[in-house]
């Protein structure tokens, strides 16, 4: 794939039509005329800030680039305006994808991120108040959130018990089910792409007798997989195999929140939405435990929502020397 510099041309980020004169793309298709304009396709993936997908550079001819060969792509870093609304994008995407998958439209959705970012708080909040709805009318709970181990006959079990269409199951940080393959069968039978998913127990079991399960259901609900596993970084060929047959059943949805930088823009943006507000603190208080966070994040036992909140509980419960506490309780020593 060779590379082109752009001389003139544009792409929205964002909503904004960003100017790229001067930047250099692999490119993948040269120049076209489209409905809305000429463009250029590029590989925007190779460039940070842009979409991981080829991509369409607006422009008004085949003189708006030129090749580039033995030019270096571009090293574009993204703003912490670009980063923040990039992450808040995709956990907009995770609340419309929850709600997707409690109308059935979806039937499983595998969500991964680091621990302590909020990926069940979107989940849960989205379930939680269709739940509400049911609680009100005297229905019974359509979804349940897994966490933990859970042996292959247990998770039979959960999915007879939320077979039915608008259920969800929400296994959260629950991966030992990916790693055992008669739990993987089930699920695999569970997320099928066929029109009928039927779910078999081939051997007695007088748990499934005593519990009243038949040995035989089809599966009508959906499910969501929120998972601290990136599946691109696995070394294991065994589970990499596991989750490449759960990844084919699944939409994936990576949070894109990887590096120091992206999860302190995270904190100060869940902060700055209005995480700490239960707390009735002062605004100035608010920012000193974001400053704190900032200032020690080397030190941190685990940069992440989580520690936003013990160090909140501190400033709330110690209110003179809650940084004091906070150097002893969340942070490693010397």
């Amino acid at each position: 794939m060779s590379n082109i510099r752009i001389l003139e041309g544009t792409y929205k980020i964002r909503g904004k039509d960003v100017d790229l004169a001067g930047m250099v793309f692999p490119l993948v298709q040269d120049f076209k005329v489209g409905a809305k304009g000429g463009y250029v396709t590029v590989d925007g993936s190779a460039v940070a800030g842009f979409p991981e997908r080829n991509i369409k550079i607006m422009m008004s001819g085949k003189s708006s680039y030129e090749p580039a060969t033995g030019a270096k792509v571009t090293k574009r870093e993204e703003t912490d305006e670009e980063i923040i609304e990039r992450m808040r994008e995709r956990f907009d995407m995770l609340e419309d994808m929850t709600r997707a998958a409690k109308k059935g439209a979806v039937r499983a959705m595998i969500v991964s991120g680091p621990p302590g970012v909020g990926k069940s708080y979107g989940v849960e909040k989205v379930l939680g108040k269709h739940d509400l709805i049911a609680d009100l009318g005297g229905g019974p709970k359509k979804y349940e959130v897994v966490k933990g181990a859970m042996s292959a006959i247990g998770l039979y079990c959960k999915l007879f018990n939320f077979a039915d269409k608008d259920n969800v199951i929400v296994f959260d940080d629950c991966d030992s089910v990916l790693l055992d393959d008669l739990s993987l069968n089930i699920l695999k039978a569970a997320l099928d792409s066929k029109k009928n998913r039927r779910i078999n127990w081939n051997t007695d079991s007088f748990k499934l007798r005593n519990e009243g399960v038949p040995d035989s259901f089809e599966f009508k609900g959906s499910a969501i997989f929120i998972t601290n596993i990136k599946f691109d970084n696995v070394k294991s060929k065994k589970l990499r195999d596991h989750l490449e047959a759960l990844e084919s059943r699944c939409h994936y949805i990576d949070l894109t929140i990887d590096t120091e930088r992206e999860k302190m823009l995270r904190i100060t943006q869940i902060v700055g939405d209005g995480m700490l507000d239960e707390y009735d603190l002062s605004d100035e208080v608010k920012n000193e435990i974001v400053e704190f966070i900032d200032s020690n994040k080397k030190r941190l036992r685990e940069l992440s929502l989580r520690t936003v909140l013990k160090v909140a509980d501190l400033a709330k419960a110690f209110p003179s020397r809650w940084e004091a506490m906070a150097e002893n309780t969340v942070m490693k020593r010397g």
